[in-house]
């Protein structure tokens, strides 16, 4: 994957965006020092280069109705090129499985789904597994209260 050199202006304008994806192009623009057709321009870059994927909604479940979310590890059978992407296309097919990462140690997958309720995670479950998607075991850690979920910290990470 090619990488961007971005500069302060652009790290700035992403911070800011990562916390509030509603702000107005006008006042993201006077908060970060620049007139309004500059920021634009340099927006328009940052989603050129994919530094900027989507905006959305940070939705409150709990607002909405019971839910569950549930962090899973998966460990595949066999550890084979084939294997992965059996077992990665299965995950795509299902819209309560938000997130998945392939891992190196000891586990393969971190898994993040939300559900209903804890039936409907396990019939989840039965099905990836009834799909002969490659899992040899999995566990489950059912997530009792968020405690953290904040962007990341762009201007750690990339600081010159």
């Amino acid at each position: 994957m090619k990488t961007h050199r971005l500069d302060r202006l652009d790290l700035e304008l992403l911070s800011i965006l990562a916390r509030n994806g509603r702000i107005a192009k006008s006042e993201l623009a006077r908060k970060v020092g620049l007139g309004p057709t500059s920021c634009w321009e340099r927006l328009q870059r940052l989603e050129e280069i994919g530094a900027i994927s989507g905006y959305r909604a940070d939705v409150s479940l709990r607002a909405l109705g019971p839910s569950v979310t549930v962090f899973v590890t998966v460990e595949l059978g066999e550890h084979r090129s084939s294997s992965f992407d059996r077992f990665e296309r299965e995950i795509a097919r299902h819209d309560e499985i938000i997130g998945c990462w392939a891992l190196g140690g000891g586990f393969d997958y971190l898994v993040q789904v939300v559900t209903r309720d804890i039936d409907s995670y396990q019939a989840l479950m039965d099905t990836v597994l009834e799909q002969r998607a490659g899992v040899a075991r999995y566990f489950s850690y059912i997530v009792t209260k968020p405690v953290k979920a904040t962007p990341p910290p762009l201007d750690i990470l990339f600081q010159e």
